[in-house]
């Protein structure tokens, strides 16, 4: 069964660029023989290492998309690890990433469809907006304090109670 697969590659930075392409293109015959198409090639050309490599610090990365077997994949995958201008592959099956794209590109999509929809707000209705904001916290401030009152006079109602009792035990003391 046919897979898609992507393929990335670091190759010496000591190689010629322009022999690149033609290198690459002796190893994905191992993909074409075999049945398998190349769906696209990508060099993204000498990049700075994030930690040395065979005591090098730069190299040539390309990256190609490509269907094919998984045996083919295989022996790709020895062929470029028995190079010695290749420093590093990875080689993944990219079925899975390639959903997660169409399934965020149908999210945003889907986002900008409602965007669209929703109603322009005008700059007009957005400094209106915070005008009523204001008086709103004016009235806040008018009814804590009424509500403040209320508490303070059932307050007093409840201390009042609380004192006769600590008067009759001044009383009790007093008279021991």
């Amino acid at each position: 069964m046919t897979h898609q697969y992507e393929l990335m590659v670091i190759l010496d930075p000591e190689i010629d660029e322009r022999t690149v392409a033609p290198s690459l293109d002796k190893f994905l015959n191992v993909i074409r023989n075999d049945g398998g198409s190349i769906d696209n090639i990508d060099i993204w050309g000498r990049r700075r290492l994030a930690y040395e490599i065979n005591k090098k610090t730069e190299g040539i990365y390309a990256v190609v998309n490509f269907t094919a077997e998984s045996a083919s994949t295989d022996e790709l995958d020895r062929q470029l690890k028995l190079s010695e201008a290749v420093m590093r592959t990875k080689v993944l099956r990219a079925e899975a990433g390639f959903a997660q794209v169409a399934v965020a590109k149908k999210i945003a999509e889907e986002k900008a469809a409602r965007k669209a929809a929703a109603p322009a707000k005008t700059p007009a209705a957005a400094t209106k907006a915070p005008a009523p904001a204001t008086k709103a916290p004016a009235a806040a401030t008018k009814a804590p304090a009424e509500e403040a009152k209320a508490p303070a006079e059932e307050v007093k109602a409840p201390v009042a109670p609380t004192e006769a009792p600590v008067e009759a035990a001044k009383a009790e003391a007093e008279a021991e």
